[in-house]
């Protein structure tokens, strides 16, 4: 039996699990689906990742790094600018809610998705606190305040996908201005 080198493999493997949630949720997910997908033997799933949890892990590391979820880019809008911090994160969710919303959603399945699965805790809660930690930075350090301006991000988010209303800046910039003091 002859091998190819296919140092690239792993990647693909990882893509095509991201597309395969991205279109039919966590609960389309299968080695069998993600070979597929990427076109690869079903052993080289089952190889570069022995369980779904591992390929989920390796999946929603790859999103928080992509720059449109990165904590960087997170960074980056926060700081530099003279505005209000309450302008600066509804001109960022402004953003997010006007774009494809499925890449929203597909963040919000994995992130969602270690409330049953453990192994994906830690990389979601390490998300999670960096982005506290982002905001900390401009709400004069205080922990609680950062903490509830990331839950309330999350929230309504989660609602701009369950119920498909429009973006209305003017109320979320209030809401943000409220919990920022």
């Amino acid at each position: 039996m002859v091998r190819r080198y296919d140092p690239e493999r792993r990647g693909r493997i990882i893509d095509a699990a991201i597309r395969v949630v991205g279109e039919k949720g966590i609960a389309g997910l299968s080695h069998r689906s993600v070979a597929a997908e990427a076109d690869v033997p079903l052993g080289s799933t089952t190889y570069h990742f022995a369980t779904l949890d591992e390929l989920l892990v390796a999946a929603l590391r790859q999103i928080n790094g992509e720059p449109q979820t990165a904590l960087e880019g997170w960074v980056r809008v926060l700081e530099g600018r003279e505005e209000p911090l309450a302008d600066r994160l509804t001109g960022l969710l402004a953003r997010f809610a006007a774009g494809d919303r499925s890449r929203i959603r597909l963040e919000y399945e994995l992130y969602l998705a270690a409330l049953r699965r453990e192994a994906l805790r830690p990389v979601a809660a390490q998300w999670l606190d960096g982005l506290v930690e982002a905001v900390r930075v401009h709400v004069g350090g205080d922990p609680a305040v950062a903490r509830a301006l990331v839950a309330l991000i999350d929230g309504l988010l989660i609602q701009l996908l369950l119920t498909e209303r429009s973006f209305d800046a003017a109320e979320v910039r209030g809401m943000l201005a409220r919990v920022i003091g």
